[in-house]
Formats: C-alpha cells, structure tokens, sequence
C-alpha cells in the first residue's frame, strides 16, 4: 500500500508474541522495503506514517527504527521523522573487503563439512538455477533475489554461527546495492559462471579453491556495482 507521500513499506508479519516481537516484526518489514528498494535512498517517512502502514503503534516501529540508524540504513531526522540513507561508495568498499574475508572463510569451512554441507550446496545450486531463469525472463530483481540466497545460504552453510552474524549486516548491504543497481548494470552472466566455479571446488572439498572462488567473484562483482555508483573510473 502507498500512501499520499509515496511511502511504502512491506507488510509485517503479524506475530502472536508481546512488544517485542512486534518490534522485529517492524524491523524486518522495515528492513525489506530498504532493500528491495521500496524505499529508496533519499526517502524521507514520519514514524505514524509508518506504524499506520504497517498497523501498529509508533513504540516498535521506533524501536525498529533505532535498530536500522545503528545498522547504517536509516537516519532518524529530529521533529521530522526517517529518512533513507545513500548508498555511501567508500562504506560500501569497506563492506566488500568484508565480505570477501567472511566468505571466503565460510566457503572454506564448509569445502570441509563433507555430507553435512549437502543441504547447503543443494539450496546454492537452487539460487544459481533461479538466477539463470530470472536473467532469461528478463526479471534483473529477481535475479538479485537469487543471488542474495546464494550468498546467505553459504554464509549459513560454513557451520560457524557467529561468522555468519558477523556477516549479515554487510550481505544486507551488499544486497542493497545490488538490488540498487541491478538494471543499470551489465548483463549480469558472469555471475552464475562464477557461482559454478565456486560450487565446483566445494563438492571437490578444496577449501583454498572455494576461498579464492568466492574472492574472486566478490571483487568482480563489487568494482561492477561502485562503478555503476561513479566509484571506480570506467573499464
């Protein structure tokens, strides 16, 4: 729903549980529209506004609202409300040499898992073969959704929960700007070679090839993205 501002925000899930589960049911609605892009950087909302969007009272919503400034996603404006922060270049490269370190260690780890990492390797293969037929339906948003699986379910799939904490705050991010720039960024192909090469050397239980697979397709994908955003010179 759209209101007469142009605010518009994902419905949340209606939890069974007191205040504080209706806090994370505005943050993770929040957080979604963020990055799918229904709010866009730049957009600036009242915190009623939202609450009567997402049908609740201001306490979680602002809550939720502290949660996402802390997060680099929001600013919260004195006496005017949220608004939306820009994709910052410099913040975003420093997000990318993180993810390439947390990554590549998580790929590593599950490189050595053996059956045990069967589930997450599966749920990989299924984002790559959902990117593939987003790209041919001509869907770049989808296929940025996909990709976001892709990744979180590696991070997920190393086994260590707090690397994969650590890093959901920067693939947030990450997904941000992909999501951002998906349409004006080239024909996005190389990715799903590069998450094959990746998929390869973990079936192959080759820990430093995943490591260095996952490197590679990180810095490629990140020097697309901050040239999109003027970052980087034309290549």
């Amino acid at each position: 729903m759209e209101d007469e501002t142009g605010l518009r925000v994902r419905p949340a899930a209606r939890p069974g549980r007191p205040h504080e589960s209706l806090a994370q049911a505005a943050y993770a609605a929040l957080k979604a529209s963020i990055l799918e892009g229904l709010l866009p950087p730049g957009h600036e909302a009242v915190e009623q506004a939202i609450a009567d969007q997402l049908g609740m009272s201001r306490t979680p919503v602002h809550e939720a609202v502290l949660r996402l400034q802390h997060e680099g996603f929001l600013q919260v404006l004195p006496r005017r409300g949220v608004r939306v922060l820009p994709i910052d270049p410099t913040d975003l490269r420093e997000t990318y040499d993180v993810l390439v370190a947390l990554e590549g260690a998580a790929a590593a780890l599950l490189a050595g898992r053996g059956a045990a990492g069967a589930a997450a390797l599966d749920g990989m293969t299924a984002a790559t073969t959902a990117m593939e037929a987003a790209l041919a339906a001509g869907d770049r948003h989808g296929w940025a959704a996909a990709d976001d699986r892709f990744h979180r379910t590696l991070l997920e799939g190393g086994g260590n929960a707090k690397l994969a904490r650590l890093a959901l705050t920067a693939a947030d991010q990450a997904q941000r700007a992909r999501s951002a720039t998906a349409a004006r960024r080239p024909y996005p192909a190389t990715s799903t070679t590069e998450h094959a090469a990746i998929l390869a050397a973990l079936r192959d239980a080759q820990p430093e090839a995943a490591r260095l697979a996952v490197a590679a397709h990180r810095r490629r994908a990140s020097e697309e993205i901050l040239r999109v955003l003027g970052a980087l010179p034309l290549g």
